[in-house]
Protein backbone atom coordinates (compact mmCIF):
# COMPACT_ATOMS: atom_id res chain seq x y z
CA UNK A 1 0.00 0.00 0.00
CA UNK A 2 1.39 3.47 -0.80
CA UNK A 3 2.68 5.46 2.06
CA UNK A 4 1.52 9.28 1.86
CA UNK A 5 3.75 11.99 4.20
CA UNK A 6 1.44 14.57 5.78
CA UNK A 7 2.51 18.32 7.28
CA UNK A 8 0.15 20.31 9.46
CA UNK A 9 0.51 24.17 9.01
CA UNK A 10 -1.03 24.54 11.99
CA UNK A 11 1.06 22.55 14.23
CA UNK A 12 3.91 22.04 12.26
CA UNK A 13 3.97 18.11 12.39
CA UNK A 14 4.54 15.86 10.11
CA UNK A 15 3.02 12.59 10.22
CA UNK A 16 2.71 9.28 7.55
CA UNK A 17 -0.41 7.39 6.17
CA UNK A 18 -0.88 4.14 4.45
CA UNK A 19 -3.57 4.67 1.90
CA UNK A 20 -4.76 2.73 -1.11
CA UNK A 21 -4.47 4.67 -3.92
CA UNK A 22 -8.31 5.32 -4.49
CA UNK A 23 -8.72 6.54 -0.92
CA UNK A 24 -9.38 10.69 -0.89
CA UNK A 25 -6.40 12.10 0.94
CA UNK A 26 -6.97 13.01 4.40
CA UNK A 27 -8.33 16.44 5.45
CA UNK A 28 -7.60 16.58 8.97
CA UNK A 29 -4.59 16.31 10.93
CA UNK A 30 -4.31 13.39 12.97
CA UNK A 31 -2.52 15.34 15.93
CA UNK A 32 -4.69 18.56 16.17
CA UNK A 33 -7.44 18.18 13.66
CA UNK A 34 -6.78 21.10 11.95
CA UNK A 35 -8.02 20.98 8.16
CA UNK A 36 -5.02 22.90 7.17
CA UNK A 37 -2.41 19.94 6.20
CA UNK A 38 -0.59 19.58 2.78
CA UNK A 39 0.99 16.55 1.22
CA UNK A 40 4.43 16.34 1.21
CA UNK A 41 6.15 14.97 -2.29
CA UNK A 42 8.98 12.03 -1.07
CA UNK A 43 11.39 10.33 -2.71
CA UNK A 44 9.87 6.76 -2.59
CA UNK A 45 11.55 3.40 -0.76
CA UNK A 46 13.41 2.52 -3.74
CA UNK A 47 13.55 -1.06 -4.87
CA UNK A 48 14.02 -4.07 -2.56
CA UNK A 49 15.49 -7.63 -3.29
CA UNK A 50 14.44 -10.06 -1.35
CA UNK A 51 14.34 -13.31 -0.65
CA UNK A 52 17.49 -16.17 -1.81
CA UNK A 53 19.13 -16.50 -5.20
CA UNK A 54 18.49 -12.91 -6.71
CA UNK A 55 22.32 -12.64 -6.87
CA UNK A 56 22.99 -15.46 -8.05
CA UNK A 57 21.46 -14.59 -11.19
CA UNK A 58 20.26 -10.99 -11.68
CA UNK A 59 24.27 -9.92 -12.55
CA UNK A 60 26.32 -10.02 -15.20
CA UNK A 61 28.85 -13.14 -15.10
CA UNK A 62 32.52 -12.29 -14.51
CA UNK A 63 34.83 -10.23 -16.30
CA UNK A 64 36.33 -11.96 -19.61
CA UNK A 65 39.14 -9.92 -18.59
CA UNK A 66 40.10 -12.29 -15.86
CA UNK A 67 40.31 -15.70 -18.63
CA UNK A 68 43.97 -15.57 -20.11
CA UNK A 69 44.18 -16.35 -23.50
CA UNK A 70 47.06 -18.19 -25.02
CA UNK A 71 48.66 -16.53 -28.14
CA UNK A 72 50.41 -18.84 -30.71
CA UNK A 73 53.43 -17.15 -31.91
CA UNK A 74 54.84 -18.08 -35.58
Amino acid sequence: MPTYNYKCLSCDKAFTVFQQMSEKPISNCKFCKSNNIEKMISAGSGLIFRGSGFYLTDYKQGSKKNKKTKIDKE
